[in-house]
């Protein structure tokens, strides 16, 4: 393909052989999430690449460090990566990929900062292939992305019609299939002999229950569960036998040390004595924990 060779597909190429190994059932997932700015602020990376398995962040890159550096409990293992290869690696992408910005923008005849994200990865179940992803948007809006089964790339935008011929040209279908089905996984694989102990662990999440009076004498009860992962948790209010309306509900981002929290809400006079429990169901617990309001504190 020569240097014509498209910025997605830039990932392809220093993509090594794997050995399978066995795996649990999973689903695990190998994700990349990129960016690019076509004019940065002082001290703010051009380029920037964040590598995931399933939820968990395990290596970032920037154009202002030049450094793929690996994340949480990932900067204490040895041997599953090459961070000085993936650093070079990330480097030449980073080229490639504002490159491929400027073009698009001139497809649209844009000038001034615009941005350009990808996200692209695969997955697997029992040990073998069961989706993939690779998406591109300009400026927040969904560009064009690649479907395997076709297999072609989909123009979402007009001009994007540009680049799929343009890269279609270049040859890139076949081998952008064969990544994502095939070395994608293989990489997947590879990682998860290095990390299955991160992302099959059960974290119990720890639960708190709080009470604070509004104005207009409306009570607010909150339940809170912390440090807790997977992700997946069922959080509910009951008052006697019976499920309570929901006010609000959230759920926290990913924490440093890799734990979700989550909350759940509901508003009662505050005359109302209850009795009023909180129920969480999560994967590490042997049973559904109920936690009692008292209304004494």
């Amino acid at each position: 393909m020569g240097t014509m060779v498209p910025v997605l597909l830039s990932l392809l190429l220093v993509v090594g052989p794997a050995v399978p190994q066995d795996t649990q059932d999973g689903p695990y997932s190998l994700t990349y999430l990129s960016s690019g700015i076509s004019e940065p602020k002082e001290g703010f990376p051009s380029f920037q690449a964040t590598g995931y398995l399933n939820d968990q962040a395990f290596f970032h890159y920037d154009s202002e460090s030049e450094k793929a550096e690996p994340l949480g409990p990932w900067k204490q293992v040895k041997g599953m990566e090459d961070w000085e290869e993936l650093s070079k690696f990330q480097k030449a992408r980073g080229e490639f990929f504002l490159k491929t910005l400027k073009e698009v923008m001139g497809y649209y005849k844009d000038t001034g900062n615009h941005t350009m994200s990808e996200k692209l990865g695969c997955k697997l179940r029992s040990n073998s292939y069961c989706g993939a992803i690779w998406t591109t948007a300009y400026d927040g809006r969904d560009y064009i992305k690649f479907d395997t089964e076709i297999p072609a790339w989909i123009p979402l935008q007009p001009e994007a019609l540009n680049t799929k011929v343009k890269w279609e040209t270049e040859g890139s279908v076949q081998r952008t299939k064969a990544y994502l089905e095939g070395e994608c996984i293989q990489k997947l694989q590879k990682y998860l002999q290095y990390s299955r102990a991160f992302l099959d662990r059960q974290d119990p999440p720890s639960v708190s229950v709080t009470s604070h009076v509004d104005p207009g004498n409306i009570r607010t009860l909150k339940c809170l569960a912390s440090n807790f992962y997977p992700q997946p948790i069922s959080l509910y209010w009951t008052q006697g036998d019976s499920v309570v309306e929901t006010e609000s509900r959230g759920e926290g981002s990913i924490s440093e040390n890799g734990t979700y929290q989550s909350w759940v809400v509901v508003k009662i006079p505050s005359s109302d004595k209850g009795p009023y429990s909180c129920h969480v169901q999560h994967s590490s617990l042997a049973q559904p924990l109920t936690v009692p309001w008292n209304p004494g504190h």
